[in-house]
């Protein structure tokens, strides 16, 4: 067998259709755009996503119990962050070019009402983020939320008071991604790759979603193939879903790479954290390249398989086959792991996504650095800063799935 994981279905990428291929060439002519800023001193001013996050990264923590959420303005590239009661507070986010912005609740008043959420509203098919837009919680019910479940919810969320949180419908039903086909396999389920990693023992491995690591121990590149990787860790549900998968082969070379199919491909240069209202990327082995919004973080997800926390939201569609897929930038930076959603690539719905900082944190791994895996596999990772009831430096202001794709040296098409 190849040391060198090169995608064997190249072709089905390539024929992912316009939607994929429209994304591709949005994304490659800027993968290399410059990140830098001028005017530092004007207010306000226009950055990128990845300016605005590293601003909000200081920024957030200098203004303490002020800061009530973040996010970005892609339409005229400016970071807006909301301030609760502090005219101080408000210059200082003045002088930095950003937008301040008065809001009613804070951050604490928020993560309180996420736990009362969970405590009371803990329903399958049910999820909650802060939306620092409009500086609620957005609840999102499926159309299985209905009867006794629906009036549940509604108790919880008016329990929370007026201009706190509000529901939202969606037409779909909320899922993890996993299915039968192909991409990667195991146990009968089809996943996709997200992104190749070093191991902490220094060895080649990739990350993909915690539902298919506990589907299977072992996944091929091909249905009834022979396994290429083992899985060392995985969680789901609980707090977050994320697996890590070592290659069985330590001398498997696993770029930092993702296949954007049509033969191309974008180089993976590090991990970043989510922020609402920036563009993002996904890759899918049934679905291909898609792109989208993030709409929320440290979302809360009851899945029918349980509750899992701490994940990305966003409108970027997937189906099945599409879980463990990477999300990314067009910096090149790897974000997040599609976890599950609703609706499909025909009539859209909500997509969450597993932070790739919180996944590489809790294996031990890394993204393109050292060991067998150095610039060999099949792609990057990022994590996603989170919002929806976490603070997390950057994460909690800028904006604070499933099956498997080709482990090549490009975090296959994941789709």
């Amino acid at each position: 067998m190849s040391h060198r994981r090169i995608p064997k279905r190249k072709a089905v990428l390539a024929g992912a259709g316009a939607v994929g291929i429209a994304a591709a060439a949005v994304l490659l002519p800027q993968a290399n755009a410059s990140q830098s800023d001028s005017g530092a001193d004007a207010a306000p001013r226009a950055m990128s996503a990845a300016s605005a996050q590293d601003l909000l990264s200081r920024l957030g923590p200098e203004l303490g119990d002020a800061y009530a959420g973040a996010y970005y303005d892609a339409a005229k590239k400016q970071l807006v962050v909301n301030v609760v009661g502090d005219d101080d507070a408000m210059g200082q986010v003045n002088e930095t070019g950003a937008v301040a912005r008065g809001v009613e609740n804070s951050m604490g008043e928020l993560k309180a009402a996420a736990s009362t959420l969970a405590a009371k509203a803990t329903i399958p098919g049910t999820a909650w983020a802060v939306d620092p837009r409009t500086n609620r919680i957005l609840v999102t019910a499926d159309r299985t939320v209905v009867g006794a479940r629906w009036d549940k919810l509604e108790s919880a969320v008016g329990s929370l008071g007026s201009g706190t949180a509000r529901i939202e419908k969606s037409a779909g039903e909320f899922r993890t991604f996993l299915e039968g086909g192909d991409a990667i396999f195991g146990g009968g389920a089809r996943c996709s790759l997200g992104f190749n990693v070093t191991t902490q023992e220094g060895a080649p491995g990739f990350l993909t979603a915690g539902h298919c690591g506990v589907a299977a121990e072992q996944w091929s590149e091909d249905a009834g193939g022979a396994p290429i990787g083992t899985v060392q860790a995985a969680t789901f549900p609980g707090d977050g879903d994320f697996a890590l998968v070592a290659y069985d082969d330590p001398a498997t070379q696993a770029p930092s790479t993702v296949d954007l199919g049509n033969g191309q491909t974008l180089d993976i240069v590090g991990v970043g954290d989510a922020a609402v209202g920036q563009q993002v990327f996904r890759m899918g082995s049934t679905t291909g390249l898609d792109d989208g919004q993030v709409t929320g973080l440290n979302a809360t997800v009851n899945y029918p398989e349980g509750t899992v926390t701490g994940l990305i939201q966003t409108d970027v569609c997937a189906e099945p086959g599409d879980s463990g897929g990477a999300m990314f930038t067009r910096e090149g930076l790897a974000i997040g792991l599609t976890s599950g959603g609703s609706g499909d690539c025909t009539s859209g719905g909500e997509t969450f996504f597993q932070p790739v900082t919180t996944a590489l944190a809790a294996v031990g791994a890394q993204i393109g650095a050292g060991g067998a895996g150095d610039g060999n596999g099949a792609g990057g990772g990022g994590g996603g800063a989170q919002d929806a009831g976490g603070a997390n430096g950057a994460g909690n202001g800028a904006g604070d799935a499933q099956d498997g794709g080709d482990a090549d040296g490009v975090a296959r098409r994941q789709g």
